[in-house]
């Protein structure tokens, strides 16, 4: 894991080729979350993403992953039948806000980086700004975010999207499941 400071937002990254990386990754995201799901906020993770780009479906992987746990005061936008992406964001994040009070999202989404950084997963507090990478303008959205770094960034960046490994993907989706539902499990203590 390695931490960095980002205009003064704290950003964890984490290599999933590491066997560990699922397990600190959850110790991060409990701290995290302890230190800021207080009251009756309901814990809602907004998966974005689409299912037709092999480098944008790690958003809609999670959130089906994440249906399947049962628990109360948590809710899954953005999942594999029901993808939220650029076309039907806003609509979604207005959704939210009407229907939960005091809603503490988890913005989990896709993203492109440097090469050697391909296969890292992040956790940072504070918002993210989807579609940057492939010059979308997009609201920022939620109180923590969680990224899966699928490809490198640079010139086409969209083609390299629908050119990306689903191996890839599938292995950031396990990791970023495997330590939210360990996150969870340990919050329910």
């Amino acid at each position: 894991m390695k931490q960095y400071l980002e205009k003064e937002k704290k950003i964890f990254y984490f290599d999933s080729k590491e066997r560990k990386a699922p397990y600190e990754f959850s110790s991060v995201l409990t701290n995290l979350l302890e230190d800021n799901l207080y009251g009756n906020k309901s814990l809602v993770f907004l998966c974005i993403g689409s299912d037709r780009a092999t480098g944008d479906c790690l958003g809609p992987i999670v959130g089906y992953k994440l249906t399947g746990l049962q628990m109360s005061n948590l809710f899954v936008y953005g999942t594999l039948e029901h993808p939220v992406h650029a076309k039907n964001l806003k609509e979604t994040v207005n959704k939210i806000y009407k229907e939960h009070a005091n809603p503490f999202i988890v913005a989990i989404d896709a993203s492109l980086g440097k090469s050697s950084h391909v296969g890292y997963f992040t956790l940072g507090e504070g918002p993210l700004k989807p579609g940057a990478g492939v010059d979308k303008d997009l609201p920022y959205v939620g109180d923590l975010f969680i990224t899966g770094i699928v490809n490198l960034s640079g010139m086409f960046d969209q083609m390299l999207l629908q050119t990306t490994r689903l191996g890839i993907v599938m292995t950031l989706a396990d990791h970023i499941y495997h330590g939210i539902s360990l996150c969870l499990y340990q919050l329910r203590r």
